[in-house]
């Protein structure tokens, strides 16, 4: 249990690969990673073995805090541009409908006045 003030260790995404590659290419054991690499937590190679399987390399990367949605900027980018080109036909069709609008009340007061 994590006590109050405790400063945790974090790893790069490099090293987390490296310990990876040295697992699955190499076939060192987590002891052998651990000792080379200086990893404290054997525990903690397990967690990130499971999250590569999971989730490739997309398991490794930190997700703590706004960085979700920068994480993969083309689809976010991809994102923006498909709800751009939406405002930009609703901005049109209310356009159009605004003018058809003006032009029925002309039409209604014309036809009114005579």
């Amino acid at each position: 249990m994590a006590m109050k003030g405790q400063k945790f260790k974090t790893y790069s995404e490099e090293l987390k690969m490296e310990a990876i590659r040295l697992h699955v290419e190499e076939q060192w054991t987590y002891r052998q990673i651990s000792d080379h690499l200086g990893i404290h937590d054997q525990d903690r190679m397990k967690c990130w073995m499971r999250k590569y399987r999971e989730q490739g390399e997309f398991g490794l990367l930190d997700q703590r805090g706004r960085r979700k949605e920068y994480l993969d900027q083309e689809r976010y980018v991809q994102q923006l541009k498909r709800e751009n080109t939406i405002l930009k036909k609703y901005l049109k069709i209310w356009m159009q409908e605004g003018k058809s609008n003006a032009s029925d009340s002309s039409n209604k007061r014309r036809t009114s006045a005579t």
